[in-house]
């Protein structure tokens, strides 16, 4: 059996229909499946990237799962964590983000161990990195 991801990070939203069309135009995802419930809500989604994925879903509190989930700006933006993306044209990456109306946090920049990489904010303010830097190749 072949996999892609072996550690997939999982977000929650409060519109997570505008989450999957933002990340698709902006960071370059595809939307490979999105399940709604009766009422239209997102309950689960994977988007790819390469051989890369994210799983989202609705904010919801009515589990006990979705009791331990903060959004970004109910913890002031601060994160525990960031979802990574390597691409190989950042700067083409970076631009795109940028017209997509990414949320820009560091500027694009060449990175001293290699590559180049920006961190930017989605709109409901998860945090990620986008970068060329392949760690599984090192510097």
């Amino acid at each position: 059996m072949s996999t892609g991801s072996t550690i997939i990070p999982c977000l929650r939203y409060r519109d997570a229909h505008a989450a999957i069309a933002f990340l698709c135009k902006a960071f370059g995802f595809t939307q490979q499946a999105v399940y709604e419930d009766a009422q239209g809500q997102v309950e689960h989604a994977q988007l790819t990237y390469g051989s890369g994925m994210v799983m989202l879903g609705s904010v919801r509190d009515d589990t006990p799962f979705g009791q331990l989930m903060m959004q970004p700006d109910e913890a002031g933006g601060r994160q525990t964590q960031c979802s990574c993306i390597t691409v190989t044209h950042c700067r083409a990456h970076y631009d795109n983000a940028v017209a997509a109306g990414a949320i820009i946090v560091d500027a694009y920049s060449e990175k001293e161990y290699g590559g180049a990489g920006y961190s930017a904010r989605d709109p409901e303010g998860h945090l990620w990195y986008i970068g060329s830097y392949d760690p599984w190749k090192g510097p």
